[in-house]
């Protein structure tokens, strides 16, 4: 489960205390490793294509989830814990013209509101490092899979590891208890949830080719909205002491990007039930 939410107004935040997901609801700006090349090659492994249906499970602002209906032309449900992700998700939906394909729902990873195998994908990318429970999370995708169906992961990976401690504690703190494994950690889960033919591929993060896949996959729209965010984020540093705080908290040192760029990158993880 995700930290209680604090809630935000358009006047700032109401709570003294802020957190990584609602700063981001609140801005209705995400992102996630490596960008629009780590989701294609996803969607790639999860063999998604014309008439599959997919799930994302933590679909944010609903950028992966758009992208794979107008890309592919498939159906797509996102669900998210966060209800203002899900409005955000909603909204680009309508601006982009999908809301015949795609639908947005609130729910829980570990607990996810399908009765029955459904999906012919499930998907999730810089999601499961957060539930407690990943193992559960893992198992629920799982199980909301149609016999034959993939799971797909996108995951913070520890490419070096162990990492040094300041920078494990740095992440916790700042990204809500983000947890990381190992590639081997990570496929662990999959298998043990039954899912074969797993597919295991990590990556080096790089600031450039980030930067650069993020904007490679940006619309108009979203360029809109990353201005927005932007402005949203300038008020609140401005107007907000309490959040001058928590930005100038989460601000990483230069040993701690040093560290993140020698130590963490990302992790495509793929498994066939």
């Amino acid at each position: 489960m995700r930290p209680e939410r604090q809630e935000l107004s358009s006047e700032g935040i109401s709570e003294p205390e802020f957190s990584y997901f609602d700063v981001q609801a609140y801005w209705g700006f995400t992102k996630h490793m490596g960008g629009l090349k780590a989701t294609e090659e996803l969607a790639e492994l999860c063999q998604i294509e014309k008439d599959k249906y997919v799930l994302e499970v933590g679909c944010g602002v609903g950028i992966t989830a758009s992208y794979l209906a107008k890309r592919y032309g498939c159906r797509v449900m996102g669900v998210d814990i966060s209800e203002r992700m899900v409005d955000w998700s909603k909204k680009r939906a309508k601006r982009e013209g999908l809301e015949d394909r795609v639908e947005f729902r609130i729910a829980d990873a570990q607990n996810l509101s399908f009765e029955d195998p459904l999906f012919d994908a499930v998907v999730c990318e810089s999601v499961t490092a957060f539930p407690e429970d990943k193992q559960r999370a893992v198992s629920e995708y799982v199980r909301v899979a149609r016999p034959g169906g993939y799971v797909g992961l996108n995951e913070g990976t520890w490419i070096k590891a162990p990492p040094p401690p300041e920078l494990v504690e740095y992440i916790g703190h700042t990204m809500a208890g983000a947890e990381f494994l190992t590639p081997d950690g990570w496929k662990e889960l999959l298998e043990g949830c039954g899912l074969t033919d797993i597919i295991v591929r990590t990556y080096k993060l790089n600031a450039l080719t980030q930067w650069i896949e993020e904007m490679r996959g940006t619309s108009f729209g979203d360029l809109l909205d990353r201005l927005r965010a932007w402005n949203s984020f300038l008020s609140l540093y401005i107007k907000n002491p309490s959040f001058r705080k928590y930005a100038k908290e989460i601000t990483p040192s230069r040993k701690i990007i040093t560290s993140l760029f020698a130590y963490l990158g990302y992790g495509l993880y793929v498994g066939k039930k």
